[in-house]
């Protein structure tokens, strides 16, 4: 797929809408239509900018896409050459906005383009960070009260900002924020972490996120799991802190107790007996806090050997659309 299009010359201020996708073949069309029927508004004071970044789908969403892209130049397409997560490479593409301001929305129709000009009004009114909440979803109790218990441990450790409750990195993104957001990056950059540690000024905006029309979320139950705990030891120190503190005070514990055991089994030698259950509680006990310390340690260990590592966010496949003046890589490198 070559890069071998015209390049588009811009006449107004440019403002770029960002979405990512693995096996959305059912959604790409009407995702196009409502995107396009909500920006008509925003057509005389800004052009308009489209790039649709895909993991490596198996289905037909590149086949469909490359047609809008033949269709509407403004339409840009990466394709990664392997898929490299729901992290990753939405903020690789968001990396490639050229806009004075870029929308970040998904392609499965939670994030509604309906809040396009919603969001555009609040940027231009002086936000930086226009941050799409939902009040209502369709994940089921048990999803949400995780969910609840998240935000709310965030909030209590977080050495930023609070993180944006129920923001899920659907948004508009003024430039400097971007440009903050690529110097900071890192191995596995969340929108919302890194909203939350620069602190200019933000707002939401709030909806009701509907259900799925078609396939099923990609994010599943460990994805997201993986996505809390990179968040939080991304966000905080608090958690090695603990692991410090209960370390000390098991240690001191195990001191205590050995010592007050040497003494009563050296005043009472032959009457006072050990006895098994003494050793079995502590070796479980301590034993399991060793465990859960050194995976705790493990984790920060982890994300510093990334970091270490300097990986591009993605590797591309192919390009449509795009100009010979387009960023093509990961630029904090």
């Amino acid at each position: 797929m070559a890069n071998d299009s015209p390049s588009l010359t811009f006449r107004r201020p440019v403002l770029s809408l960002v979405t990512g996708s693995f096996n959305e073949e059912g959604n790409v069309d009407e995702w196009f239509e409502r995107t396009l029927a909500a920006c008509r508004e925003l057509a005389e004071r800004y052009d308009l900018e489209i790039i649709w970044i895909d993991n490596a789908s198996t289905d037909r969403t590149v086949e469909k896409v490359t047609t809008w892209c033949m269709r509407d130049p403004r339409v840009k397409l990466i394709v990664n050459a392997r898929n490299f997560g729901p992290v990753r490479s939405p903020f690789h593409a968001l990396m490639q906005a050229r806009g004075v301001a870029c929308i970040y929305l998904a392609s499965d129709l939670q994030d509604l383009p309906e809040l396009i000009p919603a969001f555009v009004s609040r940027w231009e009114s002086g936000f930086d960070v226009v941050a799409g909440v939902y009040k209502s979803s369709s994940d089921g109790f048990l999803m949400g009260r995780c969910r609840t218990a998240y935000y709310s441990i965030l909030a209590r450790v977080s050495d930023s900002a609070p993180v944006i409750r129920a923001f899920t990195g659907f948004g508009l993104y003024s430039r400097r924020v971007l440009e903050h957001m690529r110097s900071m990056g890192g191995p596995s950059p969340i929108a919302r972490t890194l909203v939350a540690e620069i602190g200019l000024p933000s707002t939401t905006v709030a909806y009701d996120k509907p259900p799925r029309k078609y396939g099923a979320t990609k994010n599943d139950f460990l994805r997201l799991v993986d996505q809390a705990v990179l968040s939080l030891t991304s966000m905080s120190k608090a958690p090695i802190r603990v692991a410090t503190l209960t370390g000390l005070a098991l240690s001191a514990l195990g001191f205590f107790m050995a010592a007050a055991y040497l003494i009563a089994k050296l005043l009472f030698w032959d009457s006072f007996a050990l006895g098994q259950a003494p050793l079995l509680i502590g070796i479980f006990l301590f034993s399991s806090v060793q465990i859960l310390i050194m995976g705790l340690i493990g984790e920060y260990v982890a994300a510093i050997h990334q970091r270490l590592q300097r990986q591009p966010w993605v590797v591309e496949k192919s390009r449509v659309n795009f100009s010979q003046d387009d960023p093509t890589s990961r630029q904090d490198l």
